[in-house]
């Protein structure tokens, strides 16, 4: 039941300059996800793939392994996180002779992970037999409502028979956290993604996410955290 931790954290960052180790109240903001992932006491070994030196060093400061650094050809804006993660495994296997049944990909700017929330998030995984699970979180306003806007200014219902249909009537709708997926290593290589047709979940609140894509992200992030 071999478990690794996989922090993927590349230098480059386009939105934010060094995004990855930018300081979140007071520490670089990756050291969150370590901190969470050893906290856990669930993985074998906790490891950040990063193609930049300060990025390692402060990996390694806060208790995570650097191994080996991640090739250019997965360092550049086109690499998916799936190619980081296949690529991390079949290193380990490859060179250190070691295999997981079990893999977590925690992303680096996701101080809201808990040691309890990759706990839970694992327990189903094993127990519902799911490929992977990830944390969600519920849509404040109805998607089934949307609207969109026509390029005369007009706007329309994307649904349009749900245009006159209660909020209270319309099914609940769910995003993905982005904050980590646990997933079978096995299967996922084998389809080569981690979003398969047997995926489950952990619902989490609106307070304990927030993507991180620009500084008033940024700040919201810092609110939300200290309220918790």
């Amino acid at each position: 039941m071999s478990k690794l931790c996989i922090i993927p954290a590349r230098g480059g960052s386009k939105r934010i300059p060094r995004k990855n180790i930018k300081s979140f109240l007071g520490k670089p903001i990756i050291a969150y996800s370590i901190d969470a992932a050893l906290n856990s006491k669930l993985f074998d070994e906790v490891m950040v793939s990063t193609d930049d030196e300060e990025i390692a060093e402060i990996a390694m400061k806060y208790g995570a392994t650097v191994p080996f650094y991640r090739s250019e050809e997965n360092s550049n804006d086109h690499a998916t996180t799936f190619d980081v993660l296949k690529e991390v495994i079949e290193e380990y296997k490859l060179s250190y002779k070691k295999e997981f049944k079990y893999a977590c990909c925690i992303y680096p700017t996701a101080p809201f992970v808990t040691s309890k929330r990759l706990s839970e998030s694992l327990d189903t995984l094993i127990k519902n037999d799911f490929d992977t699970v990830f944390p969600i979180i519920k849509f404040g306003f109805p998607i089934q409502r949307a609207l969109k806007l026509s390029e005369s200014g007009k706007i329309e219902f994307f649904n349009k028979e749900h245009k006159n249909t209660r909020s209270q009537d319309l099914e609940s709708t769910f995003h993905d956290a982005g904050q980590f997926y646990w997933f079978n290593v096995i299967r996922c290589l084998e389809v080569k993604t981690l979003i398969t047709q047997n995926c489950g979940s952990v619902i989490i609140k609106e307070t304990e996410g927030q993507d991180i894509d620009n500084e008033i992200d940024w700040k919201l992030a810092e609110l939300k955290y200290e309220l918790l």
